[in-house]
């Protein structure tokens, strides 16, 4: 066997993350919070709760207890949803090993704190760990990754040669894997896109046309960029794959739980009902509230995730939230970037 790799995280993300790694030979435990997904895993080699009809590798082990899964481990990749990443890692990150590398898959700004993964990372392992966080992130749906359909994404690290290190772990015939110093950049595109992808839903669920989703999908990415260059990323970054490629994805496949979600309000249901016959986490539900209020603390104009959030979080209907957008001062397109 390979490298001692833990997965902390059994979604579907998770799931196929472990499988890849067991496919190249690697020595894979992934944890499930819920014990019947290890044993389904164990089991049938499936995930048959959150990614049913997809072939795991059938060396990949499951866990139901997480400090199983991290402990000796030489690298750990977190794919738990945003918001529960801190609370997993402050449990088990005192099994890890000194030298181990922690790679960073959950998308998403923590409620509260308004912090990036990475920085929730750095507060929950050791400050000598720090240099061995990196992030993965880009346009991959887990079920077309798990029928191994051509995919790319970025590994974003401070450590270069840290970073062509999970670079090459995570590279397969079927999956392209970039690297970038990017580290801001990079978790900015792919915590916003799932916001905006909730919006995109909400014009097609209201049948508004192409037009217009097109039109928003153009204007996130200067969202997008005016925040990510506001808190120190590369405007660049944001044109890449964990930016645009990611926003593409979210916004237009089927495959997209954001985008369910938006055109289910667009079309007149509750929130509530929605996310409550749902098994897997939307994840621009609360990230929207993080990106509203990160924009506000640094006075980043950011109208569509205002919008987003306001339809979401305090009651405006999204008919009403269309005018705002359309009635805004004319302005030069391109503005703002690095002021």
């Amino acid at each position: 066997m390979g490298m001692r790799i833990g997965v902390l995280g059994g979604g579907s993300w998770g799931s196929v993350i472990a499988s890849m790694l067991a496919e190249k030979g690697e020595e894979v435990l992934i944890w499930c919070r819920e014990p019947e997904v290890a044993a389904s895993i164990n089991g049938k080699h499936e995930n048959d709760i959150f990614l049913p009809g997809i072939a795991l590798h059938p060396t990949l082990v499951a866990t139901a207890d997480p400090e199983e899964a991290v402990a000796g481990r030489d690298v750990v990749v977190v794919a738990t949803p945003a918001q529960h990443m801190r609370g997993v890692l402050s449990k088990v990150s005192y099994r890890f090993l000194r030298g181990s590398q922690l790679v960073i898959a959950s998308k998403g700004i923590e409620n509260g704190t308004l912090k990036l993964m990475h920085q929730v990372a750095e507060e929950c392992v050791l400050e000598s760990m720090h240099h061995n966080i990196f992030i993965l992130s880009g346009p991959t749906f887990a079920r077309e990754l798990g029928q191994k359909m051509p995919s790319a994404a970025v590994v974003a690290g401070l450590h270069p040669d840290g970073a062509q290190f999970i670079q090459q772990l995570f590279a397969l015939p079927y999956f392209r894997v970039y690297r970038s110093p990017d580290v801001i950049g990079v978790q900015v595109g792919g915590a916003i896109k799932n916001v905006i992808a909730i919006g995109v839903g909400i014009i097609e669920g209201m049948k508004l046309g192409r037009n217009s989703q097109s039109a928003l999908m153009t204007r996130a990415i200067a969202e997008m960029t005016r925040l990510a260059v506001k808190i120190g990323a590369n405007p660049f970054t944001i044109s890449g794959l964990s930016g645009l490629g990611d926003l593409i994805l979210t916004c237009t496949g089927e495959l997209s739980r954001n985008r369910q979600v938006g055109i289910r309000i667009g079309r007149g249901e509750k929130l509530s009902d929605i996310l409550g016959g749902m098994t897997m986490v939307a994840e621009g539900v609360p990230t929207s509230i993080s990106a509203y209020q990160l924009a506000q603390k640094h006075e980043v104009p950011m109208p569509i995730v205002e919008s987003v959030y306001r339809v979401l979080h305090e009651g405006m209907s999204a008919k009403e939230a269309i005018a705002p957008l359309m009635s805004r001062s004319l302005k030069e397109e391109i503005y703002g970037y690095g002021e």
